[in-house]
């Protein structure tokens, strides 16, 4: 008995710390770290296989940017139809879009038909978080929002390859057989020890040509010659705001530059729904002198337009000179949340200072008269973003950590001839490879937005490799990701589009739910198996079933 006691006594720490490590936490099946679409569609997914799941967001809301501005899909609004390759739960969200406006059957019929109509696939930003709120509530799904992971690789405690808790900044504990980053910025991943990239490679790297610094960048450039010193003609002088002043580089090489980050801004011309662009406190009009040089040299500056349902608009920065700001988010994909903050906060200032410069500065109404009337025109909405004074909660990351594994999706991949073949596809990518510029430079005396490739003659849909969502088997063995997938910086500009995540979302939900089942690591989970159910799902898997866009000129 004295020895059992001793033992026992030796023994305590280890059983009390194990009950706080893995008796005290929350604990599910599946923990899905990311309230994204992607995140949303992978928790239902589980959630509908019978399985328990966590939805775990950052943020103190879920729905990502198509619950922040992103209203208008991507589906359908070039002259290839990317709508046939929509499916599965990614369908069921844009079904409840056009019944909440009263167009389901059209919706039904142009699907059936294989015709297309741009304007049944958008949505307000309030309209996709009522759905997405909607369809959670349908499953159960314990969704837990401001649960960041901590910063530090303790948070993330693994046994061998296997992962099996990670812990929030709110104390919270969460253990997982399977777990699940669908966010944009990886930190799981990064946190898990997962070999992860940003930036853009070489074109030697892969074996790419779109890829690296560009020698020539024709698309969104500017149409007027911009002069960049802060003492017109002298180079010795400094430069205006938004220009870098840095090398143009050896074209090809690789950088850790990242594609400019912007507001999708939901704006309203409705004088009864309309909040007037305000000076922001710290205001600082020699931010924007470059607007005004434009202007001088003849250029046509953007204006917002009725883009979604009830007179809306979806504003994008896809302009040669907008609101993106190029190379002034180049820390955030490995930055800490104050680094994020302060990113998030330097765009937040320029954009709305950008708006109410543009709407009322006197310069600009000389200038260019039409341009003030327009702006001053439009404004906020009253009814988006109540708690935040109509302005989107979060700002468009189009591409932050990426996932080095095995399997890389490249270039080769969107090649309309000879493209390298995919034998275990979980969904269609259907967009072309879509980078926008990386920064704004100086180049034979004038500003030069250097980095933007869209489109081109020479691309075509296809299928995404069940390979590119699963790290390295030496890393983890029960973690996936929809959303920071193994790709180059130029394929992934093929797969970053919200329609696609969720399609990804589903699937990694798809095969978290098989690995549980066979009891076998996410990377032996069977293709078959995982292609039957992804299709009882109504996921659309074959490339070759939805069209090829006609060739577009290069840009």
């Amino acid at each position: 008995m004295k020895i059992f006691r001793v033992f026992f006594l030796l023994l305590l720490p280890f059983l009390l710390f194990n009950a706080y490590q893995y008796g005290n936490v929350q604990r599910y099946d599946v923990v899905v770290y990311g309230g994204t679409p992607a995140g949303i569609a992978a928790a239902i997914q589980v959630a509908r296989s019978g399985r328990t799941v966590a939805l775990l967001e950052p943020t103190a809301q879920v729905g990502g940017i198509i619950v922040n501005g992103l209203g208008s899909s991507d589906i359908d609004n070039h002259d290839f139809q990317n709508s046939k390759a929509v499916g599965g739960i990614a369908l069921e969200f844009y079904r409840r879009v056009a019944k909440y406006y009263g167009r389901l059957a059209a919706f039904d019929e142009k699907l059936k038909a294989g015709d297309r109509d741009v304007t049944l696939w958008r949505f307000e930003p309030h309209v996709a978080e009522q759905i997405i709120q909607d369809l959670l509530g349908e499953y159960d799904i314990d969704v837990f929002c401001d649960s960041q992971i901590q910063e530090d690789f303790k948070s993330v405690q693994k046994e061998g390859t296997a992962i099996r808790t990670i812990e929030t900044t709110n104390g919270k504990l969460f253990y997982g057989k399977v777990f699940i980053d669908a966010t944009l910025e990886g930190d799981l991943f990064y946190y898990a020890g997962i070999t992860t990239t940003w930036g853009r490679e070489s074109n030697q790297l892969y074996g790419e040509t779109k890829n690296g610094i560009r020698a020539e960048t024709t698309h969104a450039q500017f149409k007027v010659n911009v002069d960049p010193y802060v003492i017109p003609g002298d180079s010795t002088s400094g430069l205006i705001a938004t220009i870098q002043d840095e090398p143009f580089g050896t074209p090809c090489d690789g950088d850790k530059s990242i594609q400019a980050y912007c507001f999708r801004m939901c704006l309203t011309d409705d004088a009864d729904n309309r909040i007037p662009f305000r000076k922001p406190d710290n205001y600082d009009r020699s931010q924007y002198e470059i607007y005004l040089r434009y202007l001088k040299a003849g250029g046509k500056l953007y204006t917002p337009y009725r883009k979604l349902p009830n007179g809306k608009t979806d504003l994008g920065a896809w302009h040669d000179l907008s609101h993106n700001l190029y190379g002034m988010n180049r820390l955030y994909p490995s930055g800490d949340a104050k680094i994020r903050e302060m990113i998030f906060d330097q765009h937040k200032t320029f954009t709305q200072g950008l708006f109410y410069f543009l709407a009322n500065d006197p310069e600009v109404g000389i200038l260019d008269s039409a341009l003030q009337h327009t702006w001053s025109e439009w404004g906020l909405c009253k009814d988006e973003f109540t708690d935040n004074e109509g302005w989107p909660r979060q700002f468009y990351v189009r591409d932050a950590r990426r996932m080095v594994s095995d399997y890389v999706i490249t270039e080769q991949h969107t090649k309309r001839i000879n493209p390298t073949p995919v034998s275990d596809p979980v969904a269609v990518a259907y967009w072309p490879p879509d980078l926008h510029s990386v920064r704004r430079i100086v180049k034979d005396a004038a500003a030069y937005n250097e980095g933007f490739v869209f489109g081109g003659n020479d691309w075509r849909p296809f299928g995404i490799s069940y390979q590119a969502l699963i790290p390295r088997k030496e890393e983890s063995t029960n973690l996936l990701s929809p959303t920071c997938v193994s790709a180059s910086h130029v394929a992934y500009g093929a797969i970053r589009i919200e329609f696609t995540y969720m399609a990804l979302g589903q699937a990694c939900g798809a095969a978290a739910v098989l690995a549980i089942d066979s009891q076998c690591n996410v990377q032996d989970v069977s293709y078959p198996e995982l292609q039957e159910m992804l299709k009882c799902s109504g996921q659309i898997l074959d490339a070759e079933s939805v069209g090829m866009p006609p060739a577009i000129r290069v840009k």
